[in-house]
């Protein structure tokens, strides 16, 4: 059994700075010889995306939204997810993968399929705050996920926010939306804080320590590869797993401006599935290399993560902090001594 961990309360960490909800710039003019200042209120960015607000957007401040969606192949296409502000992929039993999606910025009208959390989960809401949907899952890992503080939304203690889709199998066919996951928390959640630092629009990756990049690939497991390929008209990569390009239900398809590749331990937590899989979790406090992915070039990184609230940093070979373009970002957890193709 491994060993209960202690969380404490999600803190802003310095890259928070690096995002703030607005900003003020002063213009001075001269009028009859007198000076007038005219101070305008530049729109708000959102935290988890380094994006400005859109007329009648979602409030920057409100409680981002984890949900644990599926991602075995009885769930493809998943609902929702292309609206996603951040996406973590982790490995699970069995070699598959699952997602926690991070929604702050937008709506989605169906997410899902969702499914049950794993021990990796407390971790990311510990750093992340807000609100969390899932399905359920052992009782140690819903523990250490309450733990952290962050508004439970589960289907457990919010029932009527989920619906069954019987158009597909159990248990690949569990969906909410974003406006019932949010009803459900009834005002409740931390406001959101910057997970990454953000770059100015326009800037690629340093020359001297990336590589142009057409595509990459990442093995994960015996079980699921995947390709993410450069899309250079929309400055984003598009998503396939083991050759099969993903999309959502509604045709979209999975794509993020910025991919980080972070290589963790994973450690068996002596937990089996109903297969009698052993159930991973991945070590995300510490430190380990990284990849980084943006405007069609590719570079090695390395990140830390002091604690189970802390933000992540990362950096490149020489030290200089990774900034990441404003927009959606995925990030993959990849045990270490995964390999890593790349496509010039």
């Amino acid at each position: 059994m491994r060993p209960k961990a202690k969380f404490i309360a999600a803190s802003v960490g310095a890259a928070a700075l690096l995002a703030a909800c607005g900003s003020k710039t002063a213009t001075t003019s001269t009028t009859a010889g007198k000076a007038s200042t005219t101070t305008t209120t530049a729109a708000p960015a959102y935290a988890l995306t380094g994006l400005p607000q859109v007329p009648g957007g979602p409030n920057p401040n409100r409680p981002p939204l984890m949900v644990k969606i599926d991602n075995a192949p009885q769930a493809w296409p998943q609902s929702g997810i292309d609206h996603a502000d951040v996406v973590y992929e982790e490995e699970v039993e069995g070699g598959l993968t699952r997602y926690m999606a991070v929604f702050q910025s937008q709506n989605a009208a169906k997410v899902g399929p969702i499914r049950s959390i794993r021990g990796t989960d407390a971790a990311l809401a510990a750093q992340t705050g807000g609100l969390i949907a899932y399905s359920g899952g052992i009782p140690t890992f819903i523990a250490d996920m309450q733990a952290t503080g962050v508004v439970d939304v589960g289907a457990n203690l919010a029932g009527s926010a989920y619906y069954r889709d019987y158009g597909r199998p159990e248990p690949h066919n569990l969906y909410s939306s974003t406006a019932a996951l949010y009803k459900a928390a009834g005002g409740r959640g931390s406001t959101p804080h910057a997970l990454f630092a953000y770059a100015k629009p326009g800037t690629s990756e340093p020359a001297n320590l990336s590589k142009a990049a057409t595509s990459f690939t990442i093995n994960i497991s015996g079980a699921v590869s995947d390709t993410w390929t450069y899309n250079a008209t929309n400055s984003d990569w598009t998503k396939s797993i083991n050759g099969t390009q993903m999309a959502t239900t509604s045709g979209s398809p999975i794509t993020a401006t910025n991919v980080i590749i972070e290589y963790v331990n994973y450690v068996n937590t002596g937990f089996v599935d109903p297969a009698g899989n052993p159930v991973p979790e991945a070590q995300l406090v510490g430190s380990g290399n990284a990849e980084v992915a943006f405007g069609g070039r590719i570079a090695a990184s390395q990140w830390a993560k002091s604690s189970p609230s802390a933000t992540p940093v990362y950096t490149y070979t020489d030290g200089k902090p990774v900034r990441i373009l404003p927009g959606r970002t995925w990030v993959i957890f990849a045990p270490v001594g995964a390999s890593l193709t790349v496509q010039p």
